[in-house]
């Protein structure tokens, strides 16, 4: 049995998170969230960049009825690196009310894709943040992007708003669905017109295929919690541009969070602040999740 001590400038998950004021529709699925661990039985990666508390699938299922969600899309973590065991075994004991998204290298097997399909896991996650893992080659990705094609699988992208303009031609090369996350980390501090969003904005407007996600006011704001009201204009204005390809999730357990430990329950109030009618609730938290995770069960 390894031994995993959390980083001590770690931040835990919010204890007793608030009831959100806001109701969510049944069926709601917060499209993005983690699970850490427990790391004496899903070990963390050798090459991460840092070491959260534990966060189990069942502190999330938890958190998911005190908020009122009805489905989790749980995206692979880089504090596991590409072992998907802890999001794997997360999927197999959801009874059915989770999808995956995995994070994959070269060297896995066309049986392991499709041993991770079967769990659940509908899309790959490449991460462009540079101080959360190394560089991988482009070509790399290019190639992993090409062999999940066939599984019907969607790209995320995460990566912060300064990288935009050295990785949009290969961005826009990527195929089908390609899912934003974050809105590409805005930065709060200057304008939604602005030359820097409006980039993003001209990325999702020119290119049908991209997603975003409206997510993490909490890591965005720099005016801080608990309403976040710098990040509202931000992403209502993606919400209300592309009302068919947005995502919203609580990103719990809020890795390397900073400041503060977010209190989950203001979050979901937050959506209600950046989809203003029930239509944009109804497709931000239904309509599009289900679309894209379970197609099977649209009509």
């Amino acid at each position: 049995m390894t031994s995993f001590t959390m980083d001590p400038t770690w931040i835990p998950f919010h204890p007793t998170p608030s009831k959100p004021r806001l109701v969510l529709p049944p069926g709601a699925v917060d499209a993005h969230c983690h699970v850490f661990g427990p790391g004496d039985v899903f070990p963390y990666a050798p090459e991460r960049k840092y070491t959260p508390c534990d966060a189990p699938k069942e502190k999330l299922w938890a958190l998911r009825d005190h908020l009122g969600f009805s489905r989790n899309v749980i995206v692979q973590a880089t504090c596991h690196g590409a072992d998907n065991r802890a999001l794997v075994d997360a999927l197999m004991h959801a009874n059915g009310l989770a999808r995956g998204v995995a994070t994959v290298t070269r060297r896995v097997t066309d049986d392991e894709l499709r041993a991770l399909h079967e769990a659940g896991v509908r899309g790959v996650r490449f991460n462009f943040v540079k101080r959360l893992v190394n560089a991988l080659p482009r070509d790399e990705l290019a190639e992993i992007a090409a062999r999940i094609a066939p599984l019907g699988w969607h790209i995320v992208i995460y990566f912060e708003a300064a990288e935009l303009p050295e990785l949009y031609d290969f961005f826009i090369g990527l195929p089908g669905i390609v899912v934003v996350d974050h809105m590409g980390r805005p930065d709060v501090s200057k304008t939604v017109d602005g030359p820097e969003f409006q980039l993003f904005v001209k990325l999702m407007r020119e290119h049908g295929n991209f997603w975003s996600k409206v997510t993490c006011p909490e890591r965005l704001s720099v005016q801080g919690p608990p309403d976040y009201d710098d990040v509202v204009p931000f992403a209502r204005h993606i919400v209300e541009a592309f009302p068919d390809r947005v995502l919203t999730g609580t990103d719990w357990p809020h890795p390397n969070m900073t400041t503060h430990a977010p209190d989950d329950g203001k979050l979901v109030d937050f959506i209600g602040r950046i989809a203003v009618t029930d239509e944009l609730r109804r497709k931000l938290l239904i309509d599009n999740p289900m679309r894209l995770y379970w197609p099977e069960e649209v009509l």
